[in-house]
This record gives C-alpha cells, structure tokens and sequence, in this order.
C-alpha cells in the first residue's frame, strides 16, 4: 500500500484530503474540476500595457534598454559581414581582446552562409562550452519587453544562447508580437504543445547579489547583439 513516504502522488493526495477536509468539502468534486479546466482552456488575459506605434520599433528601444544591441540589415545573407564589423567594433579591455575570436558555433540554419568570406570560422554544431560566439535565431520576440524567444530543439540547441560570452541572434521583424501573452499564444498555434524548454533572454546576463552592483556576464553572455533582418 502506498503511502506519503514512499509515493508522492500519496502524499499529494494526502495534503489536498486534509485541506478538503478544513474547507469542510465533501461529495463529488467532478464539477469543481470541469470549471477549473474551462477556466484554464479560456486562457483569461489580466490588464495590459497598451503598446501603440510600431513592433519593430518597440522591440528596438526596449531591447537597448535591456543592454541588447541591435542592427538591422536587409537580408539574410548581410549577416556574415555584419557578424565581423560586431565582433572588430568590441572595445574590450586589453586582456579580453587579446582573447577574442573570429570562430564560434551556430545553429544549423545558419551553416550555409558564407563565414569564410568574412574571415569568420563557424561551426554548425552545439556549442562545448568552450566557444566565445554563438550565433542562434529565435522563435519569436517580445515588443513590451525586448525579449528573445528561443525554443528547445535538435536544431535549436539552448547552449549556444547561454554559454559562449557574445550571443547574435537572428530575428525577423515578422516575428516580434506585442507581448508574452502573445508569445505563448503563438507557440500553441503553430507548435500545439509547448516545447520541453522556452528560453526568454532579455539582453546579457546579469546580477546584482553583491551590494547591489549589476554585473554582466555573471551566468550567461556578457553581451547580446540582434540582427532584425527583413
């Protein structure tokens, strides 16, 4: 017979008897259940922000306000060139240009365009750990917030969002909504279901645990650069 030590669902089941009881609950709760599920099915929004004028340029302003970089270019195959002026115009300390490099990893999508033409060495493959660019695009993006969607994949492997210290992402204007509402509501119509992950980075890594002082790079990218292209 299972109980709370040796099963969880016991101990769940324990917990929400002891609560019903406290509430004085009793009888069939089929139709607390039904209501419970319409409820979540509506997918009821609470108060927005309204967000006037254009996406495009939202996303822009509040990107930067998220220390995110932004260029745009017209089309895909700018992106090689416009990689190689990000990476030339870093003004790093002595010690971190020393070790800056023209090599990384991107996402398969990416593998055909032309790398070498701009004296760049990209690898279409998921980052080790020990690359210093990642190159990725992203599902989608977030007006309100400057916030890039990247969802969790065999062609959109996270790790490059997250471990190599410059994150490029790929964005097309087509692709920002207004909010996460919005953002979610996308991936339920086009995906069905939600991936294992959804990653939302909003501009480098950041803390401020010690005596309140942001620093970048602390448990991810030190820098995010977007490329809107389209």
């Amino acid at each position: 017979m299972a109980t709370p030590l040796t099963d969880p669902r016991a101990a769940r089941d324990a917990v929400l008897a002891r609560v019903r009881s406290a509430l004085k609950l009793t009888g069939d709760r089929g139709a607390a259940r039904a209501a419970a599920e319409a409820y979540l099915a509506a997918r009821a929004q609470g108060p927005r922000p309204r967000i006037d004028g254009d996406l495009t340029e939202r996303f822009v302003l509040r990107a930067g306000h998220m220390a995110s970089t932004v260029e745009r270019l017209a089309d895909r195959s700018a992106v090689p060139q416009a990689v190689a002026r990000y990476l030339d115009a870093l003004q790093l300390p002595p010690a971190l240009a020393a070790q800056q490099s023209r090599a990384g990893v991107c996402w398969p999508e990416f593998a055909a365009l032309d790398w070498a033409g701009a004296g760049l060495a990209i690898e279409a493959r998921p980052t080790q750990g020990d690359d210093r660019l990642g190159i990725t695009g992203c599902y989608c993006a977030i007006a309100e917030t400057g916030t890039l969607v990247v969802l969790s994949g065999p062609d959109t492997p996270t790790a490059t969002t997250l471990l190599p210290d410059t994150h490029i992402a790929v964005l097309a204007p087509d692709r920002i909504v207004a909010g996460m509402e919005d953002a979610f509501a996308l991936i339920r119509r086009e995906r069905g279901a939600v991936p294992r992950a959804i990653n939302m980075i909003s501009g480098p890594s950041r803390t401020g645990d010690i005596e309140q002082t942001i620093v970048l790079g602390a448990h991810g990218p030190f820098r995010v650069h977007i490329l809107l292209v389209g």
